[in-house]
């Protein structure tokens, strides 16, 4: 009795599974269950959230939006990398700076293709005022991550701190061209613009 039963369930299975879709069940015909749709990489992720993103026109919705593509990048694949740079965080938050650097070192150096690990190397030198240093993490980070509006709002501030107002504006035009809703950035191009529309350049 057991043995027919097992025929009877594979024949069933079977049959199931072979069994041809008339023309009406198409339209109804859900999809195979154990035939997940692909999933999308992390590069079509950020594509897709970089399209929304300039498309939005709400401010706070943009916000969120932004606040993903952030998650996105923050995600290295690698757990000992994520874990210094939550190390490193961490001792930003408490102003470690050093501490910081010695983390950070590490990660670029065993990630080197990792954006945010350059661009969080960045923000570090930018905080102990090591603009040159900062700069030159902001350049590779955007060599990694053109789109990386962090990055270069990072940019467009070392150049407005050291009297360079025309490509701080250049560099927070670029920003709003990728995210046209980041308040900050509407605001310094429009003040930058006024300065130096008054310097008569």
């Amino acid at each position: 009795m057991r043995i027919l039963f097992a025929f009877l369930t594979a024949f069933l299975v079977s049959g199931a599974i072979s069994l041809p879709a008339r023309a009406d069940d198409k339209a109804t015909a859900p999809a195979a269950p154990d035939i997940p749709p692909p999933a999308m990489t992390k590069q079509a992720r950020l594509d897709k959230l970089f399209g929304d993103l300039k498309r939005e026109r709400n401010e706070k919705a943009a916000e969120r939006i932004a606040g993903t593509i952030w998650s996105e990048w923050f995600q290295s694949g690698s757990a000992s990398i994520d874990l210094m740079m939550l190390w490193s965080q961490k001792a930003m938050d408490d102003q470690k700076f050093d501490v910081a650097l010695d983390f950070l070192d590490q990660v670029v150096t065993l990630q080197p293709a990792y954006a945010e690990g350059w661009n969080r190397r960045a923000t570090v030198h930018f905080m102990m005022k090591n603009f040159g240093k900062s700069m030159a993490d902001i350049d590779r980070t955007l060599q990694l991550e053109p789109r990386h509006f962090g990055a270069l709002s990072g940019l467009a501030q070392i150049m407005a701190l050291t009297g360079h107002k025309q490509s701080a504006l250049e560099a927070w035009q670029k920003v709003l061209a990728i995210y046209p809703m980041m308040r900050s950035a509407q605001d310094q191009v429009a003040t930058l613009s006024e300065e130096l529309a008054g310097e008569g350049i």
